[in-house]
Order: structure tokens, then C-alpha cells, then sequence
């Protein structure tokens, strides 16, 4: 079962969890951002989210969209039998 991350009233499924560290360069002290993009991309995420150690690669979960259905349109019960 995939596990939700909710952040800022936003749900993501995580996919990836990676260490800030895979992605500096040994001559760097900051995450070299294509890096991330590319690795971003390659696993399928739409989104990634930092804390203080790791990069989090998550697929963003959509609102559900829906309308009413007008109650006339519905027959009812009684016209079935």
C-alpha cells in the first residue's frame, strides 16, 4: 500500500527519498538543482519536497472533481416497480 504526505493542505504519494548529500558535488557545499530535476523526472515525480537532509519525490494527488447531478433527472423508486 503507498503511503500520503500532506503538506501545506496539499497530498503527495512519495516515491523516492533520497539524501541531500547524493547530489552535491564533491568540490560543493549546495545540491546541484539539474541533478535533482533529472533524477526527478527519471523516477516520475511531479514534485519534490526538502527537509534538512533529504529530497522527497513525491507524485502530487489531484483533487477530485465532481458535479451535481440534478434529482429530477433521477427516476425514482416508485417508477421502477
Amino acid at each position: 500500500m503507498k503511503s500520503v504526505y500532506k503538506h501545506n493542505d496539499t497530498a503527495y504519494i512519495p516515491l523516492s527519498q533520497v539524501a541531500v548529500t547524493k547530489f552535491i558535488h564533491k568540490d560543493g557545499e549546495q545540491p546541484d538543482m539539474e541533478y535533482v530535476k533529472a533524477y526527478r523526472d527519471w523516477v516520475g515525480a511531479d514534485h519534490v519536497l526538502r527537509t534538512q537532509s533529504h529530497f522527497m519525490f513525491c507524485e502530487t494527488i489531484q483533487d477530485a472533481e465532481w458535479e451535481d447531478i440534478p434529482t429530477s433527472d433521477v427516476p425514482d423508486k416508485q417508477d421502477q416497480s
